[in-house]
Formats: structure tokens, sequence, C-alpha cells
């Protein structure tokens, strides 16, 4: 079992499902969060495994959790998931299931099927490419429902309560969903540089144009090159949570892993703090500009 907390003095809320930083809506109506860090194994989930630890963390968004150090120290409220992706996937529907890999389900069970969910990675990873199969035997019915229970809704629960309290004290909420990505490559045929940042929005179903514009125009003047909802455009946590009409919006970042981690993407790298600089000034851009009377959110 191991876990490493980011700045454990400044820890506001702990859950066996998460930890959480500074209050929502004191600081703002951002609310920032880390569904895919959680580096907290237990004996039962690798004896359950078929492959090795290592191989468990290739899905997680490695150290994501770090890139939020800059935004906790200036007092953001930040929700930081501690469960590996492997034991659930914070980012999927609760129905996203292979039954394949479930034993014991009642007849009434229905999962609902995906593209994810047929690629291996539904709510409960099932498999790697490259690699197979994860786990020796289905799970137990019983099982998935208290991961669901015990660290899915409450995960999402509080989501749900922070941006609803950022909501009603500041008229918006923003939620900013923090995750990284394997370096992309180029595209067959274009002279353009691989994205090494991608912002998704659902393709503008979970946040006004506005926003992700000025995320967008945000790092390209840091000269990054970036994409938008290509290839990665937000699931599940956007899906969920963003409502703009309501006022509460939801943006993905997903931050080349190359550009904060060391150079075999194992341990945090030289480039951390850059990133980590690179958050905090976007928060305080977004603030800026949802609290400008020239982006009138609050009143839609």
């Amino acid at each position: 079992m191991t876990e490493t907390e980011a700045l454990p003095e400044m820890v506001t809320g702990r859950h066996d499902a998460f930890l959480s930083y500074g209050q929502p809506g004191l600081r703002g109506p951002l609310i920032f969060a880390v569904p895919h860090a959680g580096r907290l194994y237990t004996h039962d989930l690798l004896d359950r495994a078929r492959v090795p630890q290592a191989t468990l963390a290739r899905l997680e968004d490695r150290f994501a959790d770090h890139l939020a150090h800059g935004l906790i120290a200036e007092g953001h409220h930040v929700l930081v998931a501690r469960q590996p992706r492997a034991l659930i996937d914070l980012n999927r529907d609760e129905r996203e299931v292979d039954p394949q890999g479930i034993s014991g389900a009642p007849w009434s069970f229905r999962p609902q099927t995906s593209a994810k969910v047929r690629g291996g990675l539904g709510l409960i990873p099932e498999r790697l490419a490259q690699t197979g199969k994860l786990w020796h035997t289905p799970l137990p019915f019983r099982t998935l429902r208290d991961r669901i229970e015990t660290v899915h809704r409450p995960y999402h629960a509080a989501l749900a309560g922070a941006l609803a309290v950022a909501r009603a004290r500041h008229g918006v909420a923003l939620l900013v969903d923090i995750h990284s990505m394997p370096p992309l490559r180029e595209a067959p045929g274009t002279f353009e540089p691989a994205p090494r940042i991608v912002i998704g929005d659902r393709f503008g179903r979970s946040a006004k144009g506005q926003l992700t514009d000025l995320c967008a125009d945000f790092v390209r003047r840091r000269a990054l090159p970036i994409a938008v909802n290509t290839p990665y455009s937000g699931n599940h946590i956007l899906e969920r949570h963003g409502r703009p009409e309501a006022g509460i919006h939801a943006i993905q970042i997903e931050v080349d892993r190359s550009l904060y981690l060391d150079s075999v993407l194992m341990s945090p790298g030289e480039g951390l703090p850059a990133m980590q600089r690179l958050f905090t000034e976007l928060a305080r851009a977004l603030m800026q500009d949802l609290a400008g009377t020239a982006f009138p959110l609050a009143a839609e």
C-alpha cells in the first residue's frame, strides 16, 4: 500500500476516496479535480491482479496531483482522488461495466456499453494493450457495488457539492479537471507539432466556448502546441457535472507527461515547476474573466 500526499499540512478533508484542499467558493468560482492520480494500492487489489503493480500504474495519470500543488498553496479548492484507477475509474459512468468481468450479477443488472468498455477501459479496467487481462478472476458483483458506494459515489457527491457551493456564492462555477497523457505523435502527412496540451469541453456541451477559448489562448501564448477536443474531449466527469445552462461549467485539461515528469516518465522532473505555474496563472486569468462584467455567465 503506497500513497504520497500532496502538501499534507493543507488537507482540509479526508475520505477513503479523496483528499480535499481549501474550501469551495472561498478563493473564487473555480474547483479543481485530479481523478486519475490515486496511488493507494491495497494488498487485496494486488493479490487479485495477474500483472505487477507497475503494470497497473500504467493506468494512472502519473503524479498529475503534483500539477495542482501551486493551486493548493494559493487556497483553491482541489479534490484529489486517492484510489487508483485500477480499482475504479471515476471518469466512467457507474454502469459502464464489462459483464464478462463481473460474476454473480443479478438478472436486473443492465450494464452500459461504450467504446471505452469495449476497449477494456470501463468503470473497472479489464485489460491493457500489449498486456492483456489484468485480473485473475471476474470481480464479484458485491465488490463492484461496494467500490461504487464507497469510492465512486462519494467522489462525485463531493465534486457536485463543491460546484454547487461555488455557484451559489459567485453566480457561476467552473470545474477544471486535470489529467495527463502520454506524449502524442504528429499526425501523418502534417507539419504541425503534436499537441502537448489538450483541452476538452465535450465539443461545447460542458462549458461555454469563451472559457475553452480563454484556456486555449492562454496556453498558445506560452508557445505550447495545443489541441481542443481532439483526441480527448472529456468523458463522464464533464458530462455529469458540466451544466453551462445552469452556470456550472466543466473543462478537462490533459498535459503531456514529458512536460512535468523525468525522461522515463516515472517521477517528477525538471519541468514540473513550470507546469505548476501554468496552472496557477491560468487560474488567475479564469477568475479575472469570470468576475468581469464583459462575460456575464452568471446572468444566463
